[in-house]
């Protein structure tokens, strides 16, 4: 199919808005794929002459493919929506990467780059703390779930026999099956409720004695003897700063 009837279609496909993802992936799966030398001349167009048109035409007849891949991390527990989104990203980058001139399709090249972008969306959010760093751990975060064999911990076998076919050492295995097992817990929670109340300790001070009424008269007296002898002096010191 040239190059001209496929954008032609892909235009009418996309005329009006998608809406939800199912609309999404029906329109996609309505865009036509391209031949082999159809394909070669948009990504020779957009290599010498930056042609957009032509990348835009290499990106939409490939979107099918994002979504057969994004469909396999689907038990990760993620939006669909948002693993498509992701591998559409890996796709342009993937377009922009491509060489024809080597003698592959874009979809066998871009299958690399769509699974890089969907790995690391995964990695991000499906933990609040990142469960896997390392390129080891990385490989065993993708690899060590489909081939456990049941939901119970790996035997010594097991875990020697996984390690053995991924190329890293045994501590990994176990490490990441330890963090796969794993829950988020939160910093915050609230604590147990216990059947004894809170009260205030005894007060150990001592109760304020009674001022018999004759010495309260007399401190009363030396009190405002001394606040109207503080007056007195102020008064004159003012009066000797004005002259």
């Amino acid at each position: 199919m040239s190059a001209a009837l496929v954008a032609k279609q892909t235009g009418m496909v996309f005329a009006g808005p998608v809406g939800s993802l199912d609309s999404y992936i029906d329109r996609v799966s309505q865009i036509p794929v391209l031949s082999k030398e159809d394909e070669v001349a948009l990504a020779v167009r957009f290599r010498s002459e930056a042609d957009l048109d032509a990348a835009r035409q290499l990106v939409l007849s490939h979107l099918r493919f994002v979504v057969h891949i994004a469909r396999g991390y689907l038990g990760y527990g993620l939006p669909m929506g948002d693993l498509v989104q992701e591998g559409n990203v890996g796709l342009m980058k993937a377009v922009k990467r491509f060489d024809p001139t080597v003698g592959v399709r874009l979809v066998s090249f871009a299958v690399h780059w769509i699974r890089a972008e969907i790995h690391e969306y995964v990695l991000r959010n499906w933990r609040l703390v990142k469960v896997a760093t390392t390129k080891s751990q990385r490989k065993l975060f993708f690899n060590l779930r489909k081939m456990k064999k049941n939901l119970a911990w790996l035997s010594e076998a097991e875990t020697a026999a996984v390690a053995r076919e991924l190329g890293v050492d045994v501590a990994d295995v176990r490490e990441m099956e330890q963090r796969l097992s794993a829950r988020d817990m939160s910093f915050d929670r609230p604590r147990k409720a216990t059947k004894k109340r809170l009260t205030r300790p005894p007060c150990i001070c001592r109760p304020a004695m009674p001022i018999p009424r004759s010495k309260w008269s007399a401190r009363s007296g030396k009190r405002t003897r001394a606040i109207a002898w503080n007056w007195r002096s102020r008064s004159s010191m003012n009066a000797a700063a004005a002259y």
